[in-house]
């Protein structure tokens, strides 16, 4: 039931980068709210919508991983798996557009 040296770090490093994406894309919205960084008009909706679909996801992964047997290692990265997909996929959008340079 113990997480092996090779799951914790895999689970470390997953929740490093998660967290290491999440500041990016936290700061380039703010950035964007103080029109310093190109941002959808939708950013401001989707920077509180999509945590609860996150959640949702993330807590059906690891109710599917736990009901299937599997260990806290397998649990905990099942749960991560979703909230790292947002934030990635986050970081890679908001990266695209760029900062809102003068023309």
């Amino acid at each position: 039931m113990f997480f092996t040296p090779k799951q914790a770090m895999q689970l470390s490093t997953t929740a490093g980068m998660m967290m290491a994406e999440a500041q990016m894309v936290i700061a380039m919205r703010l950035w964007g709210l103080a029109g310093l960084w190109n941002t959808a008009p939708e950013e401001s909706y989707r920077m509180v919508a999509e945590k609860a679909d996150a959640v949702l996801q993330s807590t059906l992964r690891a109710g599917e991983a736990a009901l299937s047997g599997k260990g806290a290692a397998s649990v905990a990265m099942a749960a991560l798996k979703p909230v790292r997909r947002r934030t990635r996929a986050n970081l890679k959008r908001l990266q695209e557009r760029g900062p809102n340079l003068p023309r």
